[in-house]
C-alpha cells in the first residue's frame, strides 16, 4: 500500500498548506538518491511477489459469508510470531485498505535462478497456512480480486452501517468507515482525497443486462443528492474509496542490475500490462450485481480520483494550477528508456519548476519529465512529525508523492543508505484463487523479464495504443473478444527464438506499421506468420538454459494454464464466477446476487483454493493436487 508513517496525520487543509514544502524537499531527496546510486550497476537480480488476501466468515446456517474486521489482529500476531522473532521468517505481513484484508510477501526476496521459480508456490502455501491458522471457526482466508457483496447492508463481521454524515471519512452510503483499516493513513487518505476533490468520488460501472435485468437500470438515492445527481442509469453506482482499494490484487517487484536496465524493464513491461491484467481477469461482481466488466482497473482508478472540477476539465482553471487528463491511479503517461521516447505520443502534464531543476542537476529529459509528471499531484497524507527531514538520509517527501501515484508500473528509486537497487514493480493484475494460478502468473511474467533482457525484446507501441488497450482489457471476455495493439517484430536487433519467425518478418515491406490489433490468443500463444507468440519463446528459453527436471516441470505446468487461459481452453476466474452465478438455482437472470449466491460462490471458491474439490474448467489437468488443506470452514455445507 506504500509508505506507512506514524504520527498524527493533519487534516487536508493543513496538508494543503504544506504541500509545496513536500514537493520541494520530495525532489530534493530524490536527487540526493540519484546522484548516490546513478552509476550503481551489477546489482543482482531480485525480485519478490506480494498477494492481497480477504478474512471472510461462513454462517452455514443462514446461508451467508462476510468480510471479518479483524485484519490488524491477524496481522499483528502474524508478525509477532513472524519475523519479529526471526529476521529470517520466510514470510512478511502488511496492512492493507481494508479492515479485513492482510498482505503477505516471502520474507526475503528471490534470487536469480531458475530453481528459485519451484519455491514461489510453495511459499505462497506456508503464507495461506500461517493466516489460516490464526483464524477462528468457520473463518477463511481467501485471494478473490473482489467481494461481490462488499457495499450491502451486512456485508462486514461485525455489521456496521455507513454513516454518511459530516465528519466521517469516506461519508459513504454503502461502505462503514469501521471497515477501513485502523491506521491513519488509510482514513487520512479516504477522507483527503474527498475534501481535495470537493466531493465524494464517483464510480460507475456498467451493468450486465441479463434477461430480466430492468431497462433502462436505474437506482435511486432520495436521501442522498450527491448521489442522485453523480449515479448514471444501466450503471452500479459507488462512492467511496473502498470499493478500489477494498480490492485485493496480485503484484512483482524486480531488482534490476542498474537504472538503465530497470528504465528498459519499466518500459517493455508497460505494453505488456493490459494483456496480462486481461488473462487475470477476476472481478466480475460489485455491490451485489452483475457487472459488464472483468477486471478492477477502472474501479479503483474512480475510487481514488482526487483531481477537482477544475483539474477534470469541467470548469476553468481558477484554483488549480492544471487540467489533468487521469486519475492519479491509471496507466503509465511516458516511457524512460531512449528507445521508448519516440513513442511518448501522450501530452504530459508537468511541473515546469521541477522539470528545470532536474536538468540543471543533470538528470536527462525522459526522467527529468517523468518525476515532474508525478510532482503535479498534492501529497494526500501528511503527519505532523514528518515535516522537517533530513533530505540527505531520509525520502519521506519523495515516497509521500511517489507512492500515491498507482500506476500500471512504479520505477522505484533505492531507499536512502541502502543495499537495495533501482526495482521496477508490475501492479496490473488480479489476484486469483489459488496458490497455483498466483504462482503461474508472477513466474510467467519474472520469466517474461528474464527472456526481454537476454534478448533484447521490444515491444514498444505508441503509448496512446497502450492506454487503449488498458480499455479494451478491462471488458467482459477480454481475452477471447479483445482485440490488442501490440507489435509485430520484437526481435528487432536481438536473435529470433521461433523456426521460420526472423524469416517472415524479414521479408516482410519495412515501411509496413510496426504494430497490429492481435488476440490474447496470438499475443500468448502465436499465430503462424503473424506472430510468434511469447508462450514459444519462453519455452524456446528453457530449452536452453540448464534447469533441474522438477523445476521444469513446474514452469511448464504454469505457462501450459497461462497457454489455455489465453486460448480459451481454460476460463478465466471472471468467466468461472459468471458461469457460477448464471447457473445457481436462485438466480433470477436479473443481474443479482443475493446473499446465499454470493455464500455458495464464496465458499466453492475456498474449497477449490484449499484443493478440497476439482475445478478442470478453471485450472484443467496442470493442478496438481497436494496434501495440505488450510481451511477452517466446515466444507460439508
Amino acid at each position: 500500500m506504500g509508505l506507512l508513517s506514524q504520527g498524527s496525520p493533519l487534516s487536508w487543509e493543513e496538508t494543503k498548506r504544506h504541500a509545496d514544502h513536500v514537493r520541494r524537499h520530495g525532489i530534493l531527496q530524490f536527487l540526493h538518491i540519484y546522484h548516490a546510486v546513478k552509476d550503481r550497476h551489477k546489482d543482482v537480480l531480485k525480485w519478490g511477489d506480494e498477494v492481497e488476501y480477504m478474512l471472510v466468515s461462513f454462517d452455514h446456517e443462514n446461508k451467508k459469508v462476510r468480510l471479518v474486521l479483524s485484519g490488524e489482529e491477524v496481522l499483528e500476531t502474524l508478525q509477532e510470531k513472524g519475523e519479529r522473532t526471526n529476521p529470517n521468517h520466510p514470510t512478511l505481513w502488511r496492512p492493507e485498505y481494508g479492515s479485513y484484508m492482510i498482505e503477505g510477501t516471502p520474507g526475503q526476496p528471490y534470487g536469480g535462478t531458475m530453481s528459485e521459480f519451484n519455491t514461489v508456490e510453495d511459499n505462497m502455501r506456508k503464507r495461506r497456512k500461517e493466516a489460516t491458522s490464526l483464524l477462528g471457526e468457520n473463518q477463511a482466508l481467501c485471494t478473490i480480486t473482489s467481494f461481490p457483496r462488499l457495499g450491502c447492508p451486512g456485508f462486514t463481521l461485525p455489521e456496521f452501517k455507513p454513516s454518511p454524515v459530516e465528519g466521517g471519512a469516506s461519508k459513504s452510503l454503502f461502505f462503514p468507515d469501521e471497515a477501513i483499516n485502523k491506521h491513519p493513513r488509510f482514513s487520512t487518505l479516504t477522507r483527503n482525497i474527498r475534501h481535495r476533490r470537493g466531493e465524494k468520488v464517483v464510480i460507475n460501472v456498467p451493468i450486465f443486462k441479463d434477461k430480466n435485468t430492468p431497462s433502462p437500470f436505474i437506482e435511486t438515492f432520495p436521501e442522498d443528492e450527491e448521489a442522485a445527481k453523480a449515479s448514471k442509469p444501466d450503471h452500479i453506482y459507488m462512492d467511496a474509496m473502498g470499493f478500489g482499494m477494498g480490492n485485493c490484487c496480485l503484484q512483482v517487484t524486480f531488482q534490476a542490475c542498474s537504472i538503465s536496465e530497470a528504465r528498459y524493464l519499466y518500459d517493455q513491461l508497460a505494453t505488456i500490462c493490459p494483456i496480462v491484467m486481461a488473462l487475470s481477469a477476476a472481478s466480475p461482481f460489485y455491490r451485489g450485481y452483475v457487472s459488464d466488466i472483468d477486471c478492477r482497473w477502472g474501479v479503483i482508478s474512480a475510487s481514488v480520483d482526487d483531481r477537482t472540477r477544475e483539474e477534470r476539465g469541467l470548469e476553468p482553471l481558477k484554483n488549480n494550477n492544471y487540467r489533468i487528463s487521469k486519475s492519479r491511479y491509471d496507466s503509465i503517461d511516458s516511457y524512460l528508456s531512449e528507445c521508448g521516447e519516440k513513442y511518448n505520443d501522450i501530452d504530459l502534464t508537468i511541473d515546469k519548476e521541477i522539470y528545470e531543476q532536474l536538468l540543471q542537476e543533470g538528470i536527462d529529459h525522459l526522467l527529468a519529465q517523468h518525476v515532474a509528471h508525478l510532482f503535479i499531484r498534492d501529497p494526500l497524507t501528511l503527519f505532523e512529525e514528518k515535516i522537517h527531514l533530513d533530505d540527505a538520509n531520509e525520502s519521506d517527501h519523495f515516497e509521500n508523492i511517489q507512492s500515491t501515484n498507482w500506476q500500471t508500473m512504479r520505477f522505484k528509486p533505492p531507499p536512502p543508505n541502502s543495499d537495495i537497487g533501482w526495482r521496477v514493480e508490475f501492479r496490473p493484475m488480479e489476484v486469483q484463487l489459488t496458490d497455483f494460478e498466483n504462482s503461474a502468473y508472477v513466474v510467467f511474467v519474472v520469466l517474461l523479464t528474464r527472456v526481454i533482457l537476454s534478448y533484447k525484446l521490444d515491444f514498444l507501441i505508441p503509448l496512446s495504443k497502450v492506454d487503449e488497450n488498458m480499455k479494451v482489457a478491462q471488458k467482459r471476455d477480454a481475452v477471447l473478444q479483445g482485440m490488442f495493439y501490440f507489435r509485430k517484430d520484437i526481435c528487432k536487433g536481438g536473435t529470433a527464438m521461433v523456426d521460420g519467425y526472423s524469416k517472415a518478418q524479414n521479408s516482410t515491406d519495412q515501411a509496413v506499421e510496426e504494430y497490429t490489433l492481435m488476440s490474447i490468443d496470438t499475443i500468448i500463444n502465436g499465430k503462424e506468420a503473424v506472430f510468434p507468440g511469447l508462450i514459444p519463446i519462453l519455452n524456446s528459453y528453457l530449452e536452453n538454459m540448464e534447469v533441474d527436471v522438477d523445476t521444469r516441470c513446474s514452469i511448464l505446468n504454469y505457462l501450459k494454464l497461462i497457454k489455455k487461459r489465453a486460448s480459451g481452453e481454460l476460463m478465466t476466474v471472471a468467466r468461472w464466477m459468471r458461469e457460477f452465478i448464471a447457473n445457481h438455482p436462485d438466480y433470477k437472470q436479473d443481474s443479482v446476487i443475493t446473499d446465499e449466491m454470493n455464500y455458495s460462490l464464496i465458499l466453492k471458491c475456498n474449497q477449490i483454493a484449499n484443493e478440497l474439490c476439482e475445478c478442470p474448467e478453471l485450472l484443467g489437468p496442470a493442478f496438481r493436487k497436494v496434501k495440505y488443506s488450510g481451511s477452517k470452514t466446515d466444507s460439508s455445507n
